[in-house]
């Protein structure tokens, strides 16, 4: 079988890899596997090289195409062909970099060492040095954690679920606290020692859907793992059933439930809000019609806020200003004071959002009804 062949193969089964932050969508050059745009926040389109070194599991994840138990054609690259395949797609100004992923083959332990071996080779024996991202594999050791993280950009690691007893619906071969949370907690110790590509970030993915977790104790265990580390972004996989699997039969994720949560969890995040702030139902869902902020803003008892004295906590929970347009008004009002809502629509805010929530010199902006 060809290099070409192999990765038409191994790309389709990095599906479940998410790349990025909105979306993860196929490149139209149908004839060149491999290649995803992914999409950042500013809505840039980034082409990136995403596939496995092999599709090879000994694991049983109940709802993923490559487990153990399923029936397919398996097969692997050898680092040399993998990083070939890569600069030649490079070389040629298809890609921007490589999302590289593995199968668990063997042990823990080989499976990161060709993932090295591949990396290696791109930074060493052929002189690359722009963007890539490697996928840490539950239970490798501290010391393959550390190499990785000095030749790639970013590194990752799946939680997968919420839960121990999440986990545990998913797959029976992998220990939640020992295999996953410890090795994210090695991965954000080291971010600041063993790195030496710019920007180097850690993230993580979980999927939704294929077990009986709740948003909330999603979103629970996100407000945990920011606490105590440097994590820069969640990833949200929607669940989707595919045959040849034990979840095979269940329904799938909606994508928007996972949209929701992406918007939930950047409260979180980006703006500090705590899980206890955040809005849902009986079921301990978010609900799929309303935006979470909005929800949050309308139980809270701050508004309206004074835009010309409000502190900086409580200006990032006035739906329609950001982060960015907070710190801008703090900065402004210092020297001059804010006299009516255009002057925030030029910094950004999204003012029809913002207006019932706000007083500007003591006037208030909307006879919105708290």
């Amino acid at each position: 079988m060809s290099t070409l062949e192999k990765m038409k193969i191994l790309t389709d089964s990095a599906q479940y890899d998410l790349c990025d932050y909105v979306s993860h969508n196929k490149s139209s050059q149908v004839n060149l596997p491999g290649i995803y745009e992914a999409t950042g926040h500013n809505g840039c389109k980034i082409p990136l090289f995403k596939t496995l070194l092999t599709n090879k599991c000994k694991n049983d994840c109940k709802y993923c195409i490559n487990q153990s138990k399923r029936d397919f054609t398996r097969l692997e690259l050898s680092p040399e062909e993998l990083a070939k395949a890569f600069l030649r797609y490079y070389n040629r100004g298809l890609v921007n970099g490589l999302f590289l992923s593995s199968g668990i083959t063997g042990d823990e332990e080989s499976t990161m060492e060709k993932q090295i071996e591949t990396v290696q080779l791109l930074r060493k024996k052929y002189g690359y040095d722009d963007y890539i991202h490697l996928k840490v594999v539950p239970g490798a050791s501290k010391d393959s954690i550390a190499r990785a993280m000095a030749l790639a950009n970013r590194v990752s690691i799946n939680i997968e679920a919420a839960t121990p007893s999440g986990l545990a619906e998913l797959s029976s071969t992998k220990d939640y606290n020992k295999d996953i949370l410890k090795r994210l907690s090695w991965i954000n110790s080291l971010q600041h020692k063993s790195t030496t590509y710019p920007n180097s970030t850690h993230t993580t993915q979980l999927i939704v859907g294929a077990n009986g977790e709740s948003d909330k104790e999603i979103l629970s265990r996100m407000e945990k793992i920011y606490k105590k580390s440097e994590l820069k972004r969640t990833y949200f996989s929607a669940f989707t059933p595919i045959e040849g699997t034990e979840f095979s039969n269940r329904e799938a994720c909606s994508t928007d439930r996972t949209s929701k949560l992406y918007n939930a969890d950047s409260l979180l995040n980006d703006y500090h809000y705590k899980v206890s702030e955040l809005v849902f139902d009986e079921n301990d869902k978010l609900s799929l019609d309303q935006d979470p902020k909005i929800l949050a803003a309308k139980r809270m008892d701050i508004f309206p806020v004074e835009i010309n004295s409000a502190p900086f906590v409580e200006l990032i929970r006035v739906p329609g200003i950001g982060v960015k347009s907070a710190r801008q008004i703090i900065s402004i009002r210092k020297k001059m004071p804010f006299s009516n809502i255009e002057q925030l629509r030029k910094l950004g805010v999204v003012v029809n959002r913002a207006e019932p929530y706000i007083k500007i010199s003591g006037e208030y902006q909307t006879t919105f009804d708290f």
